[in-house]
């Protein structure tokens, strides 16, 4: 198992149940250093004042959403935390909200409820490997691509996208199998 201990992660979720189950775990992976925040101001003004190694942020969060908080943390051009690597969690898994957790900077998504396992794996997933950080016109923020760039020789090399099971206009269908979460962030 990893050495976790000298990690400083931010648990950011509206339910004080829920930050005690993520302190758990953490606390299980060797990480002591760990804030919690149950709203996204308080979230915010976390990220002011410590360095932050791994966010873990609830996508509804109060007073400043989890994305609004994604985008704030992305835009701060002179933040300590700008380029920290923020594991997107939420029960909601509509191909859009995860869509636009991933357009605004999340590194990761990871659905409710999930095992101690499955956030294990997520944290260990950006320790070991980061993403490095793009900026386009509209965009700043991990490089979503989890595949070997120089491994493509198509013409269509989204074609094989997941699809919801709703159909492919189905914007509603939640997301129940996390590949097809991952699947959005290749």
């Amino acid at each position: 198992m990893l050495d976790m201990s000298q990690l400083s992660v931010l648990v950011a979720d509206p339910s004080p149940h829920m930050v005690k189950i993520f302190r758990a775990m953490l606390r299980g992976f060797g990480m002591s250093r760990i804030t919690e925040a149950t709203d996204g101001a308080l979230a915010l003004e976390a990220f002011k004042a410590n360095l932050i190694d791994i966010a873990i942020v609830d996508y509804a969060l109060t007073t400043i959403t989890g994305v609004e908080l994604t985008e704030l943390l992305r835009a701060d051009e002179k933040g300590a935390n700008r380029f920290v690597p923020i594991i997107m969690v939420s029960a909601y898994t509509e191909k859009w909200r995860v869509v636009e957790c991933r357009d605004a900077g999340a590194t990761e998504f990871l659905r409710k409820p999930f095992s101690a396992r499955d956030l294990y794996e997520r944290v260990l997933e950006v320790i070991e490997h980061p993403r490095p950080f793009v900026r386009s016109a509209h965009y700043f923020g991990p490089d979503r691509r989890r595949h070997d760039a120089t491994a493509y020789n198509g013409d269509e090399r989204r074609s094989g996208m997941i699809v919801p099971a709703g159909g492919p206009d189905d914007d509603e269908a939640q997301l129940t199998e996390q590949k097809d979460i991952d699947a959005l962030f290749a």
